[in-house]
């Protein structure tokens, strides 16, 4: 069955870090503790086939594992217990996310991957078993549907659902499994107007989209 993978993630930050660019004395290496994952059937109904949340234990550049900073656990609800219970290393965790895909393309509200494998990879220096060919920027597949630029330049991963108006349970925002759904949906909701087709997430990307749309 034909099928795509959403995915999202949630790296390590703590307040202010943005406006820093993760450069302060105190900020944290922008390393992922969380990966959400939606595999979407691109044929038929368009279902959610399955989905997965999985906890990183991110470690700093000399492999020491993170204390979370409060204001990022504020933010995902993620916990330094959550981790301790539920943490895998970094290599495991791209390793599931790679089973899970099946094979298939990886696309986010952006470039998680840079967060997610470039990043993460780098400091923890471990080898990055997923390709950067693997993944692609959703951004692309919602100018293709119609979404005005202004429109996507201003509506975050958690809001797409809301932004079509897609009835679903509701969603927790900084969530990677969360997140990753409401993008999925979306896709769907595209996919069962005919704004999109499966052959759309076959097809290169156009320059139109960067990542600065997020």
């Amino acid at each position: 069955m034909k099928s795509a993978t959403i995915v999202d993630c949630e790296f390590l930050t703590a307040e202010g870090s943005p406006s820093r660019f993760w450069c302060g004395p105190f900020d944290p290496d922008p390393v992922i503790a969380q990966i959400g994952a939606v595999r979407i059937s691109l044929s038929d109904d368009y279902s959610i086939l399955d989905k997965r949340r999985i906890y990183v234990t991110p470690k700093d550049r000399f492999g020491d594992p993170y204390h979370l900073d409060p204001f990022f656990t504020s933010l995902t609800g993620i916990t330094d217990d959550c981790i301790a219970r539920h943490g895998i290393p970094l290599s495991l965790a791209l390793e599931e996310l790679d089973k899970f895909s099946h094979g298939t393309k990886l696309w986010s509200w952006g470039k998680d991957e840079f967060n997610m494998v470039a990043i993460s990879c780098y400091v923890e220096n471990v080898p990055a078993l997923i390709p950067a060919t693997r993944f692609g920027n959703a951004c692309h597949l919602f100018l293709r549907a119609g979404m005005p630029r202004d429109d996507l330049k201003k509506t975050r991963s958690h809001q797409l659902s809301g932004y079509y108006g897609i009835d679903h349970p509701p969603l927790q925002g900084h969530d990677a499994l969360n997140d990753a759904l409401s993008v999925a949906y979306a896709l769907q909701h595209l996919l069962r107007n005919k704004s999109l087709d499966a052959a759309d997430f076959l097809r290169s990307p156009s320059t139109n989209a960067s990542a600065s749309d997020r």
